[in-house]
């Protein structure tokens, strides 16, 4: 029943400038307490590719903003693998993190406009577990948030789609009170579409009654206040219709 929706893109954060500290500021060794180890610092080797793939991901947000995607996808492809090894060797550094989550979330962007559907799933599951390191370390980031919760109702959607509704249903669970969280601080048609979105996925992956008339009502009032977006639109008709119904 669900459809993929092709998510906006949304950047939580500029391009760090982690990757100039790393060159010109390492931390000094006696910085650390003495019962602490050192924290990891990149090589050289690793901080000319990182700093190449800044250029690499500034130069395929371009070609996206123009509407090239194959150019993108190119760029941002080019852009990963360094800057994967940085979080890697760094995996507490957030800013990096955060740069890893947005150029995931980029190349499934340029992914799903090419209509490589397989490949923006996997992209979405690489990112998440950064998306949420980055939530964890910035719990007033609300676009983090954002960007987290439609990742995992785009996991749960993928999910769905190959009646997998075991694999599915934790996913819209953990969406589900971070979508509340946006609504509670925001009440717009862009978060409340979020939140209909994760209760009509948790409506079809759970039996909770209260559940079910909760994403029931919800769609009623969108339809009916003419909010509900096009991706909603066919399962929210279903559920309102249901609803009458009943």
């Amino acid at each position: 029943m669900h459809r993929i929706l092709l998510t906006t893109l949304l950047l939580s954060a500029a391009l760090p400038a982690a990757a100039q500290e790393s060159a010109s500021t390492p931390a000094a060794p006696g910085a650390q307490a003495p019962t602490s180890a050192p924290a990891a610092t990149l090589s050289q080797e690793q901080i000319v590719a990182f700093n190449k793939a800044v250029t690499d991901f500034t130069a395929g947000q371009q070609a996206q903003q123009k509407g090239d995607n194959a150019t993108a996808l190119a760029k941002y492809e080019a852009a990963l693998p360094a800057i994967r090894d940085a979080v890697k060797t760094q995996p507490d550094k957030i800013e990096n993190v955060n740069f890893l989550a947005n150029a995931l979330y980029a190349a499934a962007a340029a992914n799903a406009a090419l209509q490589k559907l397989d490949a923006v799933a996997t992209l979405y599951e690489e990112s998440a577990p950064h998306w949420r390191k980055v939530v964890a370390a910035k719990p007033a980031d609300a676009q983090s948030r954002g960007v987290l919760t439609g990742v995992l109702i785009q996991l749960g959607n993928f999910k769905l789609g190959k009646q997998d509704k075991a694999g599915a249903a934790p996913l819209y669970v953990e969406a589900l009170p971070l979508a509340r969280k946006a609504v509670a601080e925001q009440s717009n048609p862009v978060n409340r579409n979020l939140l209909l979105a994760a209760l009509i996925g948790a409506s079809q992956t759970s039996e909770d009654a209260a559940l079910k008339a909760e994403a029931a009502t919800m769609s009623k009032a969108m339809i009916a206040d003419g909010t509900v977006d096009a991706a909603n639109q066919p399962s929210a008709q279903v559920l309102a219709q249901a609803a009458k119904a009943g």
